[in-house]
């Protein structure tokens, strides 16, 4: 339901189409009175209309039937959603999307995972982007996760006319992905690299080798997404994860490294933070916190 109308300092015109109106007539409901008008043309309706503008260019909402069986509550997590989390941090609206869909992979929720793909298409994010937040996440939360999403990926790029598969990414052989991943890991993370090597135990060194042929080599060397992004997208699964203090506090420098500075990953909690509720957003901006301590 919605309406369409002049504010009170500027003029609309509506033109409406019919297209086969035995089989797909709109519903025309009642008209707008002078009440609902003046309510919604004050700040406060403005307001809420951005709010919706933020929910539909972002996130639409498909086979969502909240606002018919649960108003009260869509309204609560709409305007919290799309609106409050919204007006923090400075990140734009496609970083936003895809920190979003990295939690949403990583939570292994399809059908929010599905509206960020609605999201990302009409915000400009290319099909190898799309897919390449999937292959990223594989390392961090495994293949039995990331599966049934990518199945779902694949028949949305399809209906859009997408033709599978993508164009292959891999810059790296079987013969340098170590190599190349473990370079790529000193440039993020310097001497904690060789450190973790030292340390590991001998029956535990084939750990860290994973880490650096198949985390970083397999994956992240692929160019579809820079190292900033990568880093930011590890950060948003981590915290969406739970449980993985340890990791997020790692990521957490690596981000300070690669030039994500704690203004950024607190607008990543932010916007995380409707999504994963607040004990793992709290424990984030704990490690947060230790990491970056607050400037007194």
């Amino acid at each position: 339901m919605h309406w369409h109308g002049a504010a009170p300092d500027s003029w609309f015109s509506h033109l409406a189409i019919e297209c086969n109106p035995e089989t797909n007539q709109n519903t025309w409901l009642e008209p707008v009175d002078d009440q609902a008008y003046a309510e919604a043309t004050s700040p406060q309706g403005i307001a809420a209309t951005s709010v919706s503008r933020n929910g539909t260019t972002r996130f639409i909402n498909l086979g969502n039937n909240l606002a018919q069986t649960d108003p009260e509550l869509e309204e609560i997590f709409t305007n919290f959603a799309f609106g409050e989390t919204q007006q923090y941090g400075d990140l734009d609206t496609r970083m936003r999307i895809l920190v979003t869909m990295a939690s949403t992979i990583a939570m292994s929720t399809a059908g929010e995972y599905q509206k960020t793909l609605q999201a990302a298409f009409v915000n400009g994010v290319t099909p190898l982007e799309i897919k390449e937040v999937l292959y990223h996440a594989v390392p961090y939360v495994g293949m039995a996760k990331v599966a049934e999403l990518i199945s779902i990926a694949n028949g949305f790029l399809s209906s859009k006319g997408v033709k599978l598969p993508l164009e292959p990414q891999a810059v790296i052989t079987s013969e340098n992905r170590m190599e190349k991943g473990l370079t790529l890991q000193k440039s993020i993370f310097g001497e904690r690299i060789d450190k973790m090597y030292e340390t590991a135990p001998q029956g535990q060194l084939h750990f860290q080798e994973y880490l650096s042929a198949n985390c970083f080599g397999d994956y992240q060397t692929r160019p579809v997404l820079d190292v900033k992004t990568r880093e930011m997208l590890t950060f948003a699964i981590l915290v969406s994860l739970g449980g993985c203090e340890a990791q997020v506090k790692g990521h957490i420098q690596g981000n300070i490294n690669v030039g994500n500075d704690k203004s950024v990953l607190l607008t990543v909690i932010t916007q995380l933070l409707p999504y994963i509720g607040y004990p793992r957003t709290l424990n984030a901006l704990a490690c947060l916190n230790e990491i970056v301590p607050e400037d007194k």
